[in-house]
């Protein structure tokens, strides 16, 4: 969160951010999850939120499908969430 931009602006962005990935997968899953969480999100939570968007595409749908296992640096709260949601 930049030092003028406010609690609102990020979610906005952070949803946007999670719609708009470039693989549509990724958009629907990310984008759907993001509509229904992101607005709860604590502060703290929209930068982990945030931190787990720098992942890769390929790497988030691995994590997300099981295909692979979450490395232990990303299984944060926020990860587990997205886990247990019911779209995936």
């Amino acid at each position: 969160m930049g030092q003028n931009e406010t609690i609102e602006n990020m979610r906005k962005r952070l949803i946007f951010r999670s719609g708009h990935r470039g693989t549509k997968e990724m958009d629907i899953i990310l984008g759907s999850f993001a509509t229904k969480n992101v607005p709860d999100f604590t502060v703290e939570d929209l930068h982990v939120y945030q931190e787990l968007l720098n992942e890769s595409d390929p790497d988030l749908y691995n994590w997300i499908t099981r295909k692979e296992d979450v490395p232990a640096d990303k299984n944060s709260h926020i990860m587990k969430l997205l886990l247990n949601s019911s779209f995936v």
